[in-house]
């Protein structure tokens, strides 16, 4: 009976272990998106501490690997040590994806005030060239977002480029389609996008942090009752 116990309590470890490491995958993954993303995004917000989550879950996720690992070991070797240390890493994982829930939601509260202080700046640094990063920044925004202008295409007739262009248009990204149709021009407003671009990349950057939210708080749910369930079955 006691060595059919012993060899239950490792399956658990050892199925636990599993969760872990694909949980530590996943986890990395989400960091990482995030990461790439805001890299598309970052003339529009100046704080850098906005990835501290996106930061912290990636750490996290290296850590609930090597908990996998040091787990997986100390279940081999039946080391109370190991599993001490196991217990005590697991602990920390978890007060760690609560702090990155809680930072989480400060830092997305923040991401509009973020928005609204730069992009200003930033449309007014455009001037059409790839060379200019404001410029590939704004185009690529526009047209993933598929906006045009801060609230909408008129803000262009206040930036500097579009005075010192003086052909009364705004660039080829707020164009509704790729083709040689749309030049941009005012005179044809119907061929722009009507949404400006102000509101859609707080929504995204917003979307993209609840990503970082949702994750840490579904895992440190499941790790939550994994390690009940690994306790319960150590009894």
């Amino acid at each position: 009976m006691g060595q059919c116990g012993i060899t239950s309590s490792k399956t658990v470890l050892v199925f636990l272990n599993l969760i872990f490491w694909a949980a530590a995958g996943i986890l990395c993954y989400v960091g990482a998106y995030v990461f790439i993303t805001y890299d598309d995004y970052d003339h529009f917000f100046e704080d850098v501490y906005t990835l501290i989550p996106a930061v912290i879950i990636i750490a996290v996720g290296a850590l609930l690997f090597i908990t996998g690992l040091i787990g997986c070991c100390a279940t081999v070797r039946e080391s109370h040590c190991g599993l001490t240390t196991f217990v005590v890493i697991l602990l920390l994982v978890f007060m760690t994806e609560v702090a990155v829930v809680v930072l989480g939601y400060v830092y997305r509260a923040k991401v509009e005030d973020e928005v609204n202080s730069s992009i200003i700046k930033v449309y007014d640094e455009y001037n059409g060239t790839n060379s200019n990063s404001q410029s590939r920044a704004i185009d690529y925004v526009q047209r993933q977002l598929q906006c045009c202008g801060i609230h909408n295409y008129s803000d262009w007739q206040n930036t500097r480029w579009y005075k010192e262009s003086k052909n009364n248009s705004v660039p080829i990204s707020c164009c509704k389609t790729v083709t040689g149709i749309c030049t941009g021009s005012l005179t044809h407003p119907e061929d722009l996008y009507q949404e400006g671009c102000e509101a859609l990349v707080v929504k995204k950057l917003k979307e993209i942090m609840m990503y970082v939210i949702w994750t840490a708080l579904t895992f440190a749910a499941i790790q939550r009752e994994t390690f009940v369930f690994w306790i319960f079955s150590m009894m």
